[in-house]
């Protein structure tokens, strides 16, 4: 089965790439990505109204920033129009759907007088049989013939069969009064055509998947294995909405979130492989399967995502990281770095990555390699200035000027220092952050000394002297 997955997302351009979108995505790419598969991109932008090319923009950017790449072209529902339109045209042409020419008025008559005597309201065309002859000029929609008795079952990788009686199925409209194709006709013709195997998706869609079976059913095509995921809830257990905070994948690109770190909080979210919570994008592809994947609702947790994210940071790439800290600025609309700047936080990346959880912390941890002098010392800073006597640091200044630069040697004079100053180490490392980051909390003496070099460090000590 391996290279005959085929998948795809295929969101509407109405806004930016939500976050359960974007999990959905996620899914649809570890299934493809880890069998050989193929993952498409479909933009189902048929309701003009609402769709916009900068959501089209948005969307493919928070795929982008997320590093879910997708092959092939990116297929415009839209443009498919005069195909979704063919495929009714010979449903009719073929006896599988027909000509309704009964009014909104008509309709709404219909429903109400069922609702008076307690009958199903779904409509029943009474042109469903009609002989062409009978029919009138005018206007007309094509409605499918939807099976009148027994049942239909969608098999489903995550729900299980899901039975459906056949009379709880309306006639469906496949093409308006005004030629154009109705969304579910062209969801069917366009994972056809682009030969899709597996639809998986949000569970809002579970219903859909028993009217779309009609159509693959009229035409002779091979219905695509389903898997219907349960939506993402806030921690409130009531469906994610504004109130529980970002819903834009890009809007954690801009507080500062890793790809990695969210990319592997998402696979967990609604989906497990054993007690495993971190891990690798090889590994999420490897193991990612559809019976991992739970009926219940998943509970989006910040803790959880920056947890994931913090042991990300710990173990990425010093230069990929530094690339990604770059794009988490510009998409933050905070300044660029200068490239001295860049370059100095990579050299510094050992020193800075290993206990921040976002970008933003990691940053504040680089305060000292990005700032140039004279260093200003925060509050906290000046007074730990204040508290060594006037001449410790006058002091130091030239005793370290013979140390050679390494970390051993720096930890032996300094250490050495403070013994004949009668003192603990401790007691000179408050002063000793202050002058070389105007920071109380900073990365080890020794790291910063060692990322800023012989000459900037001295010069920083002379300075807060």
């Amino acid at each position: 089965m391996s290279a005959d997955v085929v998948t795809r997302f295929a969101p509407s351009p109405t806004g930016f790439l939500h976050i359960g979108g974007a999990r959905t995505a996620l899914f649809n790419w570890l299934y493809a990505r880890g069998r050989g598969g193929k993952f498409l991109l479909r933009i189902e932008d048929t309701d003009r109204a609402r769709s916009t090319p900068e959501a089209t923009a948005a969307i493919l950017q928070g795929l982008a920033w997320l590093g879910l790449d997708h092959d092939g072209e990116v297929v415009s529902q839209f443009e498919g129009a005069a195909r979704h339109a063919e495929v009714a045209r010979q449903l009719l042409a073929e006896g599988k759907a027909y000509k309704c020419f009964s009014t909104q008025e008509e309709i709404a008559a219909f429903r109400e007088t069922a609702r008076a005597e307690g009958r199903s309201t779904l409509f029943r065309s009474p042109w469903r049989d009609a002989a062409p002859e009978s029919h009138p000029e005018g206007d007309y929609v094509i409605r499918i013939k939807a099976p009148e008795t027994g049942e239909t079952v969608i098999h489903d990788q995550v729900q299980g069969d899901v039975t459906i009686r056949n009379d709880q199925l309306d006639d469906m409209v496949l093409l308006r009064s005004d030629g154009t194709p109705v969304y579910m006709l062209a969801v069917v013709v366009d994972d056809h055509d682009m030969g899709v195997t597996h639809v998986i998706r949000g569970d809002d869609h579970l219903n859909n998947a028993a009217r779309q079976m009609m159509i693959y059913q009229a035409m002779g095509w091979a219905v695509p294995v389903w898997a219907h995921i349960p939506l993402i809830h806030g921690a409130d257990g009531k469906k994610l909405s504004k109130r529980h905070g970002a819903l834009g994948a890009q809007e954690y690109q801009a507080m500062g979130y890793p790809a990695a770190g969210m990319r592997n909080y998402l696979a967990r979210l609604g989906w497990s492989h054993g007690d495993d919570e971190f891990f690798t994008d090889e590994q999420a592809r490897d193991w990612f399967d559809l019976d991992g994947i739970g009926r219940s609702p998943a509970r989006f947790d910040t803790k959880k995502l920056e947890n994931l994210s913090g042991q990300h940071i710990a173990l990425g790439d010093d230069a990929a990281l530094r690339q990604e800290i770059e794009a988490y600025l510009e998409a933050a609309g905070l300044p660029a770095l200068t490239s001295d700047q860049s370059d100095a936080l990579e050299r510094a990346m050992f020193c800075l990555k290993d206990r921040a959880k976002t970008f933003p912390e990691l940053l504040e941890k680089a305060a000292f390699v990005l700032q140039s002098r004279p260093i200003q010392p925060d509050e906290k800073a000046q007074k730990a200035l204040a508290s060594v006597s006037d001449g410790i640091l006058s002091e130091l200044t030239p005793h370290l000027q013979s140390v050679s630069w390494t970390r051993d040697e720096l930890e032996s004079a300094l250490n050495g220092f403070a013994e004949a100053k009668d003192t603990k180490f401790g007691k000179l490392a408050a002063p000793l952050r202050a002058a070389l980051a105007g920071r109380s909390v900073t990365p080890s003496v020794f790291d910063m000394m060692l990322v800023l070099g012989k000459d900037e460090s001295l010069a920083r000590l002379s300075d807060a002297a």
